[in-house]
């Protein structure tokens, strides 16, 4: 290894803070680092190259090392580096405005720029909050979301979140913010307390708890649901038939807002634009990141219905919200190359032909004893690892400790897979590989996960 080689490894031990990590797994052992990326694969500092299964973080659709979105970059930083958004405007960030709104269902027309997903939740329950307030609806300031649901860290968005292990250390958070069952079939008979229901029972059961939650806290004082089109938390938990438009209707009824929170689930994940166009509904507003620039700079968006603009045209009233690097010149020229992409490989169509092929391939490790459910939809999918398949037990916290950061995250990343093992409710192995991977990256998915889990068979 090269002197600079150990002064990049010295430097991630002694100066770099990471995220959601436990640095004491380092202690004694190398942080990995990634150098380079090319097409749907990674290579460590010392040369070893991973099947890239996570996209990053669900994030490079259009894959690695592409080298017309880094021109793209150093064109408009050339041209203009940086202006905010801040009363003024750029030619950038609105041809991606307009982009976005033609991309974007029904009237769902007005572009709000962050600089990621968690500032979009954050918009979005403000925008809520302001709304109807001066609409003369001023006690509707709380919100719904789904347990085990994850909206971001904002103290906003990190309330709205559905997984208490998070947000504990960070109490107090903002108040309002109510949760409601969500849509895991495989554990309907738990969650519901109804044995035997079907998906599309179980599909306006869990939608109708959405509706006792509102009835619970009053009408009057509930302003928005937050729901993804596929829950990441807990393992790609898709719609069962029937329940956005159950809750599109609910959500009418009550005069609540409809918030698609598709920072993962927007730009091709699903195999559509947006999520929301794969399960046949229309938001209120819709919620992005990750794939709008596939990673190759950061940019979040938050798109609005026409009707939640109509207060800030005319008068004095503003949107006291922003962020200065929202909507910054050089993210959105590569969004809009990075859409571009989109249109000349036909992605979209790409994921839509090759869901069924992906999906088949995983489900091939069901007759692995240890495999419980493969779920999901697009090019995102989740595993739910059982420890008695036939009556769907769980491990407990000390034997999933064991299984997800005592090996699986370890053995997979060595077999050569970058995904994600997970513990956020019951265990899964959670995938979503860049959109232009095909069945050659399918077979080499399925392969080593299959490797590692007859392997791990003997530790459990």
């Amino acid at each position: 290894m090269t002197q600079p080689e150990n002064d990049v490894l010295k430097a991630a031990q002694d100066n770099l803070w990471l995220h959601f990590t436990r640095h004491s797994s380092y202690k004694d052992n190398e942080i990995p680092t990634i150098v380079r990326g090319e097409g749907a694969y990674i290579y460590d500092i010392h040369g070893k190259r991973y099947l890239d299964g996570l996209a990053g973080l669900f994030v490079v659709q259009v894959g690695h090392g592409r080298q017309e979105l880094a021109e793209a970059a150093a064109k408009q930083a050339q041209e203009l580096a940086f202006f905010p958004l801040w009363s003024y405007a750029h030619p950038k960030a609105a041809e991606l405005a307009h982009r976005l709104a033609q991309e974007a269902p029904g009237d769902l027309n007005r572009v709000f720029f962050t600089t990621g997903g968690g500032e979009a939740v954050e918009t979005a329950w403000k925008l809520a909050k302001q709304y109807y307030k001066v609409t003369g609806k001023p006690l509707k300031h709380k919100v719904i979301s789904r347990q085990i649901a994850y909206h971001g860290t904002p103290q906003g968005a990190l309330s709205i979140t559905g997984i208490p292990a998070f947000k504990q250390m960070f109490e107090p958070l903002v108040p309002g913010s109510i949760r409601v069952p969500n849509t895991n079939h495989y554990r309907a008979d738990e969650i519901s307390g109804v044995k035997g229901m079907t998906p599309e029972q179980f599909g306006l059961w869990a939608a109708d708890r959405v509706a006792q939650a509102i009835e619970m806290e009053g009408p009057d004082t509930v302003a928005a649901v937050f729901v993804e089109p596929v829950q990441n938390a807990g393992g790609c938990f898709p719609p069962p038939p029937g329940y956005f438009q159950r809750l599109r209707e609910i959500c009418d009824e009550y005069d609540v807002l409809l918030v698609s929170d598709e920072v993962i689930c927007a730009y091709g994940r699903l195999g559509t634009m947006f999520g929301g166009q794969k399960f046949d509904y229309t938001p209120d507003i819709i919620t992005s990141a990750k794939g709008l620039t596939s990673g190759y700079s950061p940019l979040g968006a938050m798109i609005a219905h026409d009707r939640l603009f109509e207060p800030f045209k005319d008068g004095a009233e503003m949107f006291a919200h922003g962020y200065t690097f929202g909507g910054h010149p050089v993210s959105a020229a590569v969004a809009l190359a990075n859409l571009d992409i989109f249109e000349r490989e036909d992605l979209l169509g790409h994921v839509s032909r090759n869901e069924g092929a992906f999906k088949s391939t995983l489900e091939r490790l069901k007759d692995l004893p240890i495999v419980g459910d493969v779920r999901g939809s697009g090019y995102f999918w989740g595993i739910e690892l059982v420890k008695d398949k036939a009556t769907k037990e769980t491990f407990s916290a000390e034997e999933s400790e064991r299984l997800i950061r005592g090996y699986l995250s370890n053995a997979l990343y060595s077999n050569g897979l970058y995904c994600r093992a997970d513990d956020r409710g019951d265990p899964v192995i959670q995938l979503a590989p860049p959109l232009i991977a095909g069945q050659k990256e399918f077979d080499e998915i399925e392969s080593i996960i299959r490797n590692v889990l007859v392997e791990g068979l003997n530790l459990l």
